[in-house]
């Protein structure tokens, strides 16, 4: 490692498998119902699926078959119950080596709140909130914040604390991170220096995969004290090969691009 290195050697950034909210968000807008009926009663609380235990069991499998210079040594967790039982099934599938791994959550990590809007399809922000769907088309997902709720840029300064946290205590290491779309995507934002349209972007061409993989490895022929250089994005491979289904539904209320 060298002396001067503040970054991780690896750093990888793993969406949640799928929930009970993904698929039941994905029923209310097939149905063209303007609420998403969930049975947990805080969005924090909703579980995996059936199919996201599945999918973070095989990604799980992956990270255990990696060299052991590449494995995760330190595994930060959304607060979410979600990300919670995706990383607790990822690192019990895993194998052996990764027994002692402990899961540190970190409340940073939590999806994006939406305020008000919470739970509401595109529909149902249109019919409820006109003004906010009006106002949200007028400034972009970037910078608009529902009432109560959060904007990418409110992600992305809490992210900010986080990245001082990993490069003050996880220097050298290999770093697991299990969170949101848009926490994925506000890292790339971060990690890459990136700007809004290249961000946004990102977001129109891609749909982030429930166990997605992104992940950084530390390039010291980069920059003056070498960099991050992006590795892998929404990489599917260990469900792929493991045969589980790659579904891409999002958290939460996405009004129209």
């Amino acid at each position: 490692m060298l002396e001067q290195q503040k970054w991780p050697d690896f750093i990888y950034i793993v969406r949640h498998g799928e929930s009970a909210g993904n698929v039941a968000r994905d029923l209310a807008h097939a149905e063209g119902k303007p609420f998403i009926e969930i049975e947990a009663g805080r969005d924090m609380d909703v579980p995996l699926s059936d199919l996201g235990h599945h999918q973070a069991q095989a990604v799980g499998r992956w990270f255990g078959a990696l060299p052991n210079d590449q494995k995760p040594t330190t595994v930060l967790c959304s607060s979410y119950l979600r990300a919670k039982q995706t990383a607790r099934d990822l690192v019990a599938a895993a194998g052996e080596n990764y027994t002692d791994l402990q899961i540190v959550v970190d409340e940073r990590l939590r999806e994006r709140e939406f305020g008000i809007l919470d739970r509401l399809t595109t529909m149902g922000i249109e019919q409820q909130y006109p003004d906010q769907a009006k106002m949200r088309k007028s400034l972009g997902k970037f910078y608009y914040r529902p009432p109560g709720g959060e904007s990418w840029c409110d992600v992305i300064l809490r992210l900010r604390s986080v990245i001082d946290t990993i490069t003050r205590e996880h220097r050298g290491e290999r770093v697991l991170i299990v969170c949101h779309t848009v926490v994925v995507l506000c890292f790339r934002y971060l990690l890459e220096r990136l700007d809004e349209e290249q961000i946004l972007g990102i977001d129109h061409q891609h749909d982030v995969a429930n166990c997605s993989v992104t992940s950084y490895c530390f390039d010291e022929a980069l920059g003056q004290h070498g960099k991050l250089k992006l590795n892998l994005f929404n990489f599917v491979a260990p469900l792929e090969e493991a045969g589980e289904p790659v579904t891409r539904e999002q958290d939460a209320p996405v009004a129209p691009k």
